[in-house]
């Protein structure tokens, strides 16, 4: 059965998956308050996973990072390059095709929630407190350059993901 931390970022998940869905229930007016709001939720969950939850699962390791890190940051990477230009259908498809390899590799049984939790210990309580304390994070305005889109492409790229944006 999967513990609260586990549950948590799960549901964290469903919560920025539904706020993407009503953003673009109508992808030729992509509703721009549900996109601000998934924005900034994604931003803030890649920063928990990055600043409290990885860091907890090396730190229990001796200082070895999980196998599984590498991976997820080229993803996280990627999903924060992709949120800085405006949103564009292309962007979004990309974004929707990142998380759906992304999510599995956190969210299944076994996966890098499960190892944190477990490794977590008697530590999971003030783990799970620092996840949901975690402040906002500051969000900037889109920026829509060439510069911008050749390092989303490359961004993309170095994940592993060839999609067109």
């Amino acid at each position: 059965m999967p513990g609260k931390i586990h549950c948590y970022l799960a549901g964290d998940h469903d919560r920025l998956d539904a706020l993407l869905e009503r953003a673009m229930s109508d992808p030729a007016n992509i509703d721009a308050a549900a996109y601000a709001q998934f924005r900034a939720g994604l931003l803030k969950h890649i920063a928990m996973e990055e600043k409290v939850l990885l860091p907890a699962a090396q730190k229990a390791r001796g200082g070895d990072a999980l196998p599984i890190a590498a991976r997820l940051r080229l993803d996280h990477g990627a999903l924060t390059a992709l949120l800085v230009p405006s949103p564009t259908a292309s962007i979004v498809a990309a974004i929707r095709a990142i998380l759906k390899a992304h999510n599995p590799l956190e969210e299944d049984p076994g996966g890098m929630y499960d190892q944190c939790e477990a490794l977590a210990g008697a530590e999971a309580d003030e783990i799970f407190h620092r996840l949901q304390n975690y402040p906002e994070v500051k969000v900037l305005p889109h920026v829509d350059t060439a510069f911008v889109m050749e390092a989303t492409r490359r961004a993309l790229a170095r994940a592993g993901y060839d999609l067109d944006v």
